[in-house]
């Protein structure tokens, strides 16, 4: 039509070349073009970055309001049994007040026991967050073609953090969320539960720093940084 040039098949590239009006065409390319794309895999705000550098108007950077407000992000945990730890923050990610419209947990292990832990299932009984749906199942579900893409791929044992992970499609970003595996704790079942506890409260901790990221405003370097930075808290 004259507004456009073709750069490249996908809209989030084009760039405008109409110089009178450009605020308005900035507007309808946030309006009309981005914003169908909002959850596409290309980074909306680098691409608006690379529109803007390439015309003198509008003089500051535009992000993708779609991406800010509506991008629900893919958040896999991972652990060896997929029966405690990964169940547990899978159920915190998606019941957490603070995480609702942001993100969507899932959970898998490298080796599923096949069955969720009683004490996990009890802790969340307890914290009334709904069992289910929940099950304990192989990471090999989630390299499939048909599988969701992941933004965020979260181990949260040591030793699932030494193994060989399958490719996930999308280049997902990935950190190191190490808790103690309270399934491993002998004791009483009061002792027991109080480990369940303790590691329930270190996930849903991190979880909640993490939905309080400015995800899209944070560049990948910055955004892997502060990831693995949650680990450690």
């Amino acid at each position: 039509s004259g507004l456009w040039r073709r750069h490249s098949r996908h809209p989030c590239q084009r760039r405008c070349l109409l110089r009178s009006t450009c605020q308005a065409n900035h507007r309808h390319i946030i309006r009309r073009v981005l914003r169908p794309y909002a959850q596409c895999e290309i980074d909306c705000r680098q691409q608006l970055l690379w529109l803007t550098t390439r015309s003198p108007h509008p003089p500051n950077p535009i992000t993708c309001e779609k991406c800010m407000t509506d991008k629900i992000y893919n958040v896999l945990f991972l652990c060896t049994g997929n029966s405690a730890r990964s169940i547990l923050a899978e159920a915190a990610m998606n019941n957490i007040p603070l995480c609702r419209g942001k993100f969507k947990a899932y959970s898998a292990g490298s080796h599923p026991k096949g069955q969720l832990h009683p004490m996990a299932v009890e802790m969340l009984e307890r914290t009334q967050f709904p069992t289910e749906g929940l099950r304990s199942k192989s990471w090999d579900e989630f390299a499939l073609h048909d599988a969701p893409v992941m933004d965020f791929v979260f181990t949260v044992c040591d030793q699932a953090a030494g193994e060989e992970c399958p490719f996930w499609p999308g280049q997902p970003m990935t950190a190191h969320w190490g808790v103690p595996d309270p399934a491993a704790v002998e004791g009483t079942d009061d002792q027991i539960r109080k480990a369940f506890t303790e590691t329930f409260i270190i996930l849903r901790r991190r979880i909640e720093l993490l939905a309080s990221l400015p995800i899209p405003t944070l560049d990948r370097l910055a955004l892997q940084k502060s990831v693995k930075d949650i680990g450690t808290q």
